[in-house]
């Protein structure tokens, strides 16, 4: 799942950057408004955490001019208590507002309820292949009901995996998913992530669902008499 943030306070850009891609999310940042609006009317992304005070365009004009073309769901970030902002903010657009500072578990169950209900970004609550469960929201996952200890990027690997069961992904679809946009997909780290990754998910058990397509990429899906 892609997220923008757009914070020109280099101290939060980065904690939210680090915090939500040891998430499983895939992060961009812009650090002022006029990259930031460029970077959602680019791109396509689950949600925008956008800040109202920003160098070049305020996080209100960038809202505004994001509403003329997209509604891409949208969480205002301010420092600022007033509630003329908030009602400001919501009437502009927003979906959500979040006052600095906030809690970044607040954070994080505020991103999972927008992309729950916002027609884009809706996807189910658990996702089950075979005797595989996928739990998106507790971020667990379990086979014949036994918890697969997984870490943050296996998980993350394992749900875009899953929400496009049956689908064969590419090594640079899957490097987009799990990992930010600028990841060199040429390199051999989705390899070695797919190659962990099975050995939890496949190797203690008799059935396999993680599958290689020679010269295509990866796909997740149970096959009768494998």
């Amino acid at each position: 799942m892609r997220i923008l943030i757009i914070e020109d306070e280099e101290k939060t850009a980065d904690y939210l950057h680090r915090g939500l891609t040891e998430q499983g999310y895939a992060v961009d940042v812009a650090r002022d408004g006029i990259e930031g609006l460029h970077l959602a009317l680019e791109n396509e992304y689950a949600v925008i955490v956008l800040d109202v005070m920003l160098p070049g365009l305020d996080g209100f004009g960038v809202l505004r001019a994001l509403r003329a073309r997209k509604q891409t769901p949208v969480i205002m970030l301010t420092a600022r208590e007033r509630v003329e902002d908030r009602i400001r903010g919501l009437r502009e657009g927003a979906d959500d507002y979040l006052g600095k500072p906030f809690s970044f578990l607040e954070l994080v169950a505020r991103l999972q309820a927008l992309t729950r209900r916002s027609g884009s970004g809706h996807e189910p609550v658990q996702i089950s292949i075979a005797d595989l469960a996928v739990d998106l929201i507790s971020r667990k996952a379990t086979r014949s009901g036994q918890r697969l200890d997984l870490t943050a990027k296996e998980f993350s690997l394992l749900s875009a995996l899953a929400r496009h069961q049956g689908e064969i992904l590419s090594k640079t679809a899957l490097a987009e998913m799990v990992w930010d946009v600028n990841f060199d997909s040429d390199a051999n780290v989705v390899e070695v992530a797919i190659k962990r990754l099975r050995a939890k998910l496949d190797g203690p058990f008799p059935g396999k669902l993680l599958h290689t397509i020679r010269g295509m990429g990866y796909v997740l899906e149970s096959r009768h008499g494998e």
